[in-house]
């Protein structure tokens, strides 16, 4: 009820996160015949479409993770658009998305943050996007969970930075300020065509972990310090479309977009599923 969210955030702040974390991510790897009723108990009551797996049998996934991670078909979410398209990095319901204005990104019911703040307080890597674009997505329970590149990128920099593990459903992201600045969060940044381009992966609670492709699973364990990482001497590049990392369990991610002529998507609006591959915007010709 809309009336007991703000009670219900209130109470979430209270609650162990890391510990009730760590429990999620020994229990959701624990592999066992055992765990098969859960798991069809869960696909039914969470209506997940087994038909797009690449496996479709409950019996294939011998734990809650491998089912959340589980692979698509090859076919089941074709690459939308062309050299001029950004698409959506995971199958998701869009939370917010339009224009930075003066390095302030929306959240929900008039709270704000930083572009500086949610890179980890590094002036530099928030630079590009004070007057940029972001798209603010949230991956329920039910979605797929691999996460995708938006635009075709080299990595030059990621950032991990320690935090607290809010839960991010929409009903408590509206409640609490600065929400996607405070959470543990993975930032990886990219050269594009258009410029920088950053997407920061938001733990929450009850996420597992959070990996890329590139360095594994980056969390747990929890660290204490902020880490900057430097790739710029590797050529790590990755396609359109092409996965770059996963949640183990869902949460949120924040795309930012430098300040370049490009246009979403008029249909697109919070609440709004999207798919990840389809095109979200139009990169202007210039």
């Amino acid at each position: 009820m809309p009336i007991l969210d703000p009670i219900l955030a209130q109470l979430l702040r209270v609650v162990p996160h890391h510990a009730v974390s760590r429990l999620t991510h020994r229990v959701a790897r624990w592999e066992s015949p055992r765990m098969q009723p859960l798991l069809r108990w869960f696909i039914r009551h969470y209506r997940l479409d087994m038909s797009e797996a690449a496996e479709s049998e409950p019996v294939a996934y011998p734990s809650f993770n491998k089912l959340f991670t589980r692979a698509l078909r090859a076919d089941a979410r074709p690459l939308q658009g062309d050299e001029f398209s950004i698409v959506s990095p995971a199958d998701s319901r869009i939370s917010a998305l339009g224009t930075i204005e003066t390095g302030q990104i929306f959240q929900a019911k008039g709270h704000t943050y930083t572009v500086t703040e949610l890179l980890g307080g590094f002036a530099d890597l928030a630079r590009p996007f004070a007057r940029g674009s972001f798209l603010t997505v949230y991956l329920s329970p039910r979605d797929y969970h691999r996460l995708h590149m938006p635009i075709a990128g080299r990595l030059t920099t990621m950032v991990h930075v320690p935090g607290r593990l809010f839960s991010v459903a929409p009903r408590i992201v509206a409640h609490t300020p600065r929400l996607y600045a405070r959470n543990e969060r993975v930032i990886a940044f990219f050269e594009t065509a258009i410029g920088p381009v950053a997407m920061a992966l938001i733990g929450a609670i009850n996420v597992g972990s959070i990996e890329t492709v590139w360095a594994g699973e980056i969390t747990p364990p929890s660290r204490r310090h902020i880490r900057r990482i430097d790739y710029g001497n590797q050529e790590i590049r990755l396609d359109r479309g092409a996965e770059m990392g996963r949640f183990n369990l869902g949460s949120s991610v924040v795309l930012l977009l430098p300040e370049h002529p490009l246009h979403f998507d008029p249909a697109l609006a919070p609440e709004k599923f999207i798919r990840f591959r389809q095109e979200v915007a139009r990169i202007a010709r210039v």
